[in-house]
Parts: C-alpha cells; structure tokens; sequence
C-alpha cells in the first residue's frame, strides 16, 4: 500500500522523522479490537499488538491508538505481525465521554478531515440529536456536513430540511436516499484521494448502507430497522477504515445509543452561533438569559426570532458541559494527588536503603 493513498501529509511526515531515522515503520489503524490491531502499512495489513512499554505508559483509554491513527511500529513481515510503539500526534479526533457513569474520554474516530453526520428522514429524525453530533464535531478539528438519508421516507422533506437549515448555519447539508443509490455523488465530493471521512450517527440512519454503496460493494452488513419507531439494531459492531475507490477513506462507525459530549465550549460557541451572537447585546456581562433586565436572548424569543425549543436545548447542553468541566477537574486533582504519592513513597523507600 501507498503511504499517500492512505492519508499520509507533510503533518505525519515531520513528526514521524526521529522515528524514521531509528528505523522504525509506520502504519495506519484501520481496526481496533479489544487488545489487537489491524493496521494499513507499505507491507500490506498488517495484524498488531502493543508494546508492553508502551501499555505501561499509557493510562487512559485516550492513550490508546483509535481507528485512524498513525502508529510507529517494527514489524514482522514473514509473520504478518508488527508491534506498537508509539502514536503519532492527532490532526483531528472526534471524542465523546465514555458510556456510563466514568469521566473518560472515549476517541470515536481520529485523523478525520469531514464528519458526515447522518440522520434519517423518518420517524427516527431529531434535531436536538443533530445539534449535539454538531458540537462534538466542531471540538474534533474536522469538518462537518449533515447527511440526511431516507429521503424516499420522508413526506414533509422541505418543513426537515428547513428545521436542520436553522440550527446548523452555514454547515452543507446532503439529502438523499442510500437504499435507491440517489443523491450520493454530492458526497464524492468529500471523498477525494488521501482524504478521510467518518460515518457518524444512531442506530439505522443508514451509515452501513451508505458505506457499501460508495464502496460499490457489501462491505458492511445492513438490517432493517424496527417498526414502529424506525430504530436501528447495531449492524456495525466496530470502527473500520474502508479505501473507496474514489483513492478516499471513508470510516464507518457503530451506532451511538447515548451522546455524552466531551467537549469545550468552542463546539457550543459554533453549533449555537445564533445565540451567542444574541448574548453580545445582553445589557449585563454575566447575564443568565431568565428574567434579567436588557437580556436580547429573551427579547428574541418574545419576537418569535429565536426558537424556544432551540434555545431549551442550549441551556441544557450548556449546563451538561459545565458539570463535565467540574468533573474533569475533580478527576485531574484526584489524579494528581496520586502521582505525588507515588513519588514520596518512591522517595521513602529510597531513603531506606
């Protein structure tokens, strides 16, 4: 395999070279399982595990390498086999928190240069579900386009499009219908050689079904979804880097039952651009948006300008990063406090001797 056709730059290229003159390989994670790799290298794929130094090393999940990574390695050609030595710096990762009740970073996709968020046009469609994919994608670094799929489903297409036109300025928005192979040539356009794009989206929005049509081959496996609710079973059950032959990578991911954001709120500042252009022109700095005097948040609402829904969401996804930075905080002090243990027990036992 060509470096290039799997999404190498001058990027990886200058952070790889103290590596390259030790004489190290590189490769690219194409799929992660619970303790092995497969990875993309100039040898072919390659079948990876970790260096023990390397696992000791690395702590938290985030520490691990993730679909889309650039990993150093030394290989084992006539075994098919290479080990793991280090990750190379991220261009971009799309991270949620973990599921569950833990404060861990959990990397979805890394390396992505567009994040095609897809929903579906039936009963499943929701834009609070869109405006929450979008602050995580605005964090990760990558671009985002919303991909609407099930047009063939969708009986009210232009009150849809119209309802996510309103909550994502300025961010393309594709329509089509996967299953009938309509409108999926306004996505080629993101899909040119050594660019990488991530699937992202719930359960049954059609991100499998997309995926084997750009592939031009049953790549993924596809089910149909439940009656009644229009929600999806998990066809994918892993991260996977797919080469199209349009020389792009498309990575198609599981279905994301719960959203917890793990982000800053530079990825609030985007997705709710609207409002926070309102807040500027608040009389008071530190204004809450309730019942404070001169507040042009309430003022756009009593005008019908601003969306009460929309901005219901805004306070609550503002809220929920709040509370995450307290926990990220609390969770650095604690850890903190352990590493100091560790070194005055260290420097005890060294006394001792």
């Amino acid at each position: 395999m060509n470096l290039d056709c799997l999404g190498w730059s001058e990027f990886f290229a200058h952070r790889f070279e103290l590596y390259r003159q030790q004489g190290f390989s590189i490769g690219r994670v194409a799929i992660e399982y619970r303790n092995t790799y497969i990875l993309y290298t100039e040898h072919g794929e390659l079948s990876a595990e970790i260096a023990g130094k390397f696992r000791h090393r690395a702590a938290q999940p985030q520490n691990f390498p993730a679909v889309g990574d650039w990993v150093v390695i030394s290989t084992r050609e006539m075994e098919g086999r290479a080990t793991i030595h280090e990750i190379l710096p991220r261009k971009s990762k799309f991270s949620r928190k973990s599921v569950g009740s833990r404060t861990e970073e959990q990397i979805v996709a890394a390396n992505i240069d567009t994040v095609f968020l897809v929903s579906g046009l039936d009963g499943d469609f929701n834009p609070r579900r869109i405006e929450r994919y979008l602050i995580l994608a605005w964090e990760s670094g990558a671009n985002p386009v919303i991909v609407l799929n099930k047009a063939d489903l969708c009986k009210s297409l232009e009150d849809y499009l119209a309802q996510v036109e309103a909550i994502a300025m300025g961010v393309p928005i594709v329509t089509l219908s996967a299953i009938n192979n309509q409108g999926l040539d306004a996505l080629k356009a993101y899909l040119q050689p050594r660019q990488t794009v991530a699937l992202l989206g719930s359960s049954g929005v059609g991100k499998s079904t997309i995926t084997n049509q750009l592939k031009g081959a049953t790549v993924q496996a596809v089910q149909p979804v439940r009656r009644g609710d229009d929600r999806g079973r998990h066809t994918t059950t892993h991260r996977e880097l797919i080469l199209l032959p349009s020389g792009g990578l498309i990575m198609d991911t599981p279905g994301m039952r719960e959203i917890q954001i793990w982000a800053g709120n530079e990825g609030l500042q985007e997705t709710f651009a609207d409002i926070e252009n309102l807040t500027q022109y608040c009389r008071f700095r530190n204004c809450q948006h309730n019942n404070e005097p001169g507040c042009a948040v309430q003022q756009a609402l009593a005008e019908e300008r601003l969306d009460y829904s929309r901005f219901l969401s805004y306070q609550k996804l503002q809220k929920e990063l709040d509370y995450l930075a307290r926990k990220q905080d609390q969770r650095a002090q604690v850890a903190e406090k352990e590493r100091w243990k560790k070194i005055h027990k260290a420097m005890r036992n060294h006394d001792k001797r």
